[in-house]
């Protein structure tokens, strides 16, 4: 079986570093990460990821704006999103699918169960 790949979306670099780790050495997934939210436009569009980890709040350009353009773009509207949100309760499950997110993680996440969670929003075997 191919490894997955995944496109994080996110300006804390921190964060970015733990998700990266957690994902490439339990899931054995290859992560490529953005620090902007244009360049994972850019990236999602070029790599064409298996998903999408899009943070919430980033400052040129916030996660539902990066979001809309991905859905618009026929390249990448395919591609499922996971939204990462510090917000208990970002929006209801009904405004999730007007959206088109195949999910939602919120902050903090437990890193040695991340790659579990992501693969069962996804329908993955991990």
């Amino acid at each position: 079986m191919s490894s997955k790949r995944i496109l994080l979306i996110d300006d804390e670099k921190s964060i970015s570093l733990v998700i990266q780790v957690s994902l490439s050495q339990l899931a054995h997934w290859n992560v490529l990460t953005a620090n902007t939210s244009a360049d994972g436009l850019r990236q999602a569009e070029a790599e064409k990821p298996d998903a999408i980890l899009l943070d919430l709040m980033m400052p040129e350009m916030d996660g539902f704006t990066v979001l809309k353009k991905l859905k618009e773009n026929p390249e990448t509207s395919d591609i499922p999103v996971i939204l990462l949100t510090a917000k208990v309760q970002p929006m209801g499950y009904d405004q999730s699918e007007q959206l088109e997110l195949a999910g939602i993680l919120t902050k903090p996440f437990d890193p040695l169960t991340l790659a579990d969670r992501i693969a069962e929003i996804l329908d993955w075997q991990c």
